[in-house]
């Protein structure tokens, strides 16, 4: 009998150099003949000139997550050597050093193809309130591509740009993903440095992120989170964050009343990804969410509309050249308030704060349309202030009420892409991305902080056992297989019946779980004898530490090698036919 060689398997391609995506982003620019989008585009030679150099620090061996993407940024933020102009040319200023977000992301080989257009000073969720030209949509420019971050969402939603950054404050960052048909994560306030950013409501901004793809926009979004030293709002992760669901996460929708506002496009895209979370194994329940629009309408229905006076008020009191009329009323209304009323609504926010929190018990992630419609250009030239208030129905509550939010395209039967977002409680950051990524079909990604302990488990501690439990607000971070270099055994007087791992000559199966800090301690203090932590050898090269057992009491116990894993041999144990008597 002949035998036959293994067929060779397919090399991946390696990714692209950074002088090559410059060059495709720029063949891709011409194309789309979009200038609206953008305020300032560097040239081709200032931004290949940068991409050889991240080249060679590729080449010198240096590890750059980022290497061969570019980068688009919103006019909110600072890029040394560009103006930044807020959307506004009277405004204008030329900044000596980047923002901390843009270095950070840069450091990472990410290279700048220049500053894209906004709803001015950060104002508005339509994208036509420019000087700089109303903006629309990548999927069809006669629609809206929704604000403020516009030329930043059709930036990466017409291919040009891999990833750019926007702000976020009342939806900038998600209602103009859900219109563009690309990712848009917004972090929970506070974890991004905001140092080099305009604000414009400085209690609720937070600079978000534009992605082809939820794995590249969380990888960005990771190298731009932590403190900087210079911005004093930061806020760093509580040592006991959750940072996973378990297997059949409890998922919260609105109720008919709550979906009442959408068109009927918008249901039907809304629908699937209600579906696509249930095949995963997801609990969804309809939850009564008119707590959460009451607090949208606080945003820039009440004296907390007061922060945006304080960002642009004197600025647009010179009307400076270019102002834009609409922003200019709203921002000069903003004004009046007197502090007793400030006061007034920050004691409101604080109740419904609340309220929502109860709303939220015991689920672990709220899934929301992004926005109603997609409304056409016309429409919101028009009638500015109606179409961005209707655009914000489902987002403007979300910095208000403290929470983390992602938002990905999904597709109905008619393929028209449509948004949907994962919202979750502060910090609870990386639950939201793993939802999403049930509704991309992606891949889990490097966990959102990546602070933590991963702990190997083979027994007991797997999922569907009886000590699984310990492991609640963990992540599973896949199935794992060691080395050949131990054994399983069957131990006495444990309870619940347990398998040891000690040393030995066979390869296996057991579970990786990610904690964070806190979580990990309790693991450990936790664990009791005969068990103990220790390092392990795994197939892919890595020694995380796992749930081990101590020699001695393995010595004289069953092996159970022949089963390979804990759940082989209950497997057997199931289905073993018991002998008859005699």
């Amino acid at each position: 009998m002949t035998t036959l060689p293994p067929e060779p398997q397919p090399v991946p391609a390696p990714p692209p150099s950074a002088h090559q995506r410059v060059l495709a982003a720029f063949e891709r620019i011409a194309e789309a003949d979009r200038p609206e989008a953008w305020i300032r585009l560097r040239t081709m030679a200032e931004v290949l000139v940068d991409a050889k150099a991240v080249d060679e620090r590729v080449r010198a061996g240096e590890d750059l997550p980022l290497a061969g993407t570019v980068l688009a940024v919103k006019d909110l933020i600072d890029v040394a050597g560009l103006p930044t102009t807020a959307g506004c040319p009277g405004f204008s200023r030329s900044p000596v050093r980047s923002a901390t977000v843009l270095a950070r992301l840069t450091g990472a080989g990410a290279v700048v193809l220049g500053k894209t257009n906004l709803d001015q000073f950060g104002s508005g969720l339509t994208g036509t309130r420019s000087p700089y030209g109303a903006v629309g949509s990548a999927l069809d420019p006669a629609k809206v591509a929704g604000g403020s971050s516009s030329g930043s969402a059709v930036a990466v939603g017409l291919g040009i740009a891999d990833l750019a950054l926007g702000t976020d404050t009342g939806g900038s960052g998600r209602v103009p993903a859900a219109l563009n048909a690309v990712v848009g994560l917004k972090p929970t306030i506070g974890l991004v440095p905001r140092t080099g950013v305009y604000p414009a409501s400085p209690s609720f901004d937070c600079v978000s992120v534009f992605a082809r793809s939820l794995a590249l926009g969380q990888r960005a979004l990771a190298v731009m989170t932590g403190p900087d030293g210079q911005d004093p709002a930061v806020r760093e992760w509580p040592g006991d964050v959750r940072l996973g669901a378990g297997a059949r996460p409890r998922v919260a929708i609105p109720d008919e009343a709550g979906l009442a506002p959408l068109t009927a496009p918008a249901r039907k895209a809304f629908d699937v990804a209600v579906t696509s979370l249930e095949a995963s194994g997801a609990v969804v329940q309809t939850v009564d969410i008119s707590v959460f629009f009451e607090a949208g309408k606080l945003l820039y229905g009440s004296a907390l509309v007061a922060e945006r006076y304080a960002s642009a008020g004197e600025v647009l009191a010179a009307e400076p050249e270019g102002a834009d009329p609409t922003v200019a009323a709203i921002v000069a209304a903003a004004g009046r308030y007197r502090a007793q009323a400030l006061v007034t609504a920050r004691t409101k926010m604080t109740e419904l704060r609340s309220a929502a929190r109860a709303v939220l018990a015991g689920y672990d992630a709220l899934l929301l349309p992004t926005v109603p419609d997609h409304p056409d250009l016309a429409e919101a030239l028009a009638d500015p202030v109606g179409v961005s208030e209707r655009l914000g129905t489902y987002s403007t509550f979300v910095n208000v009420l403290d929470l983390a939010a992602i938002t990905v395209p999904v597709s109905p039967g008619d393929r028209r892409p449509f948004g949907v977002t994962v919202a979750t409680r502060a910090f609870e950051d990386q639950i939201g991305i793993d939802l999403a990524a049930v509704l991309t079909g992606e891949q889990a990604a490097e966990p959102y902080p990546s602070e933590g302990a991963d702990v190997v488990v083979f027994g007991a501690h797997l999922r569907g056992q009886p000590l699984h439990e310990k492991l609640r607000d963990a992540r599973f971070a896949g199935p794992v297989r060691t080395v050949e270099h131990y054994r399983m055994v069957l131990l006495d007087g444990t309870a619940p019946v347990q398998p040891g791992v000690v040393p030995g000559a066979a390869a296996l199966d057991g579970e990786r779980w990610r904690l964070s800090p806190a979580a990990f301690g309790r693991f450990a203090a936790e664990l009791s004898a005969p068990f103990v932590l220790g390092r392990v050898a795994l197939e892919d090269g890595s020694t995380p530490l796992a749930v081990l057992c101590d020699p001695a009491a393995a010595e004289g116990a069953e092996s159970l090698d022949r089963y390979e894993s804990w759940r082989g041999y209950l497997r057997f144990v199931s289905t073993a036919v018991p002998r008859s008597p005699g």
